[in-house]
């Protein structure tokens, strides 16, 4: 069991001492979705769930992952797999929302934080870790530091 440091802050030494995340769950599963090629209707074949790490629950001092639902449709004419948009949250393969994106850019670009001061930023006031290259990367795909300038 953790002790409280002389701040009253319980310092965290390993992974299982963090506080569990609030999860939220949504869902883009759709029975039919038109083919984004041919634009004819497809019935759902599959569905999947992946997990987005989100803005944390600040009331309850906790982490918020939404986990989303999304279908999988496969159109006959096309012969191709496609699945249910979900760029509205997240973009494609990234394991974070686009609030967390764009707040982690706004910290290094807007207040000129490096950028691991930004992922630390980020775990204290909002409750969701990103390692501070993840941040680099966001930063440097958006184009607006040059490399090297923070950090």
């Amino acid at each position: 069991m953790p002790t409280k440091s002389t701040h009253g802050v319980i310092p965290v030494t390993s992974p299982k001492d963090l506080p569990q995340p609030v999860i939220e769950r949504r869902s883009r599963n759709f029975r039919r979705r038109p083919c984004p090629q041919c634009e004819r209707s497809c019935y759902r074949d599959k569905h999947f769930t992946r997990r987005l790490h989100d803005l944390g629950d600040s009331r309850a001092g906790r982490p918020r992952d939404i986990e989303l639902m999304y279908s999988q449709h496969y159109c006959l004419r096309c012969k191709s797999y496609f699945s249910a948009d979900t760029s509205d949250l997240a973009p494609r393969k990234s394991d974070y929302t686009h609030r967390v994106m764009s707040l982690a850019v706004r910290l290094v670009i807007e207040d000129g934080m490096p950028y691991q001061g930004a992922s630390w930023r980020l775990w204290r006031d909002h409750l969701v870790f990103v390692p501070f290259a993840t941040v680099q990367n966001w930063v440097e795909g958006a184009g607006e530091k040059k490399q090297g300038a923070a950090g």
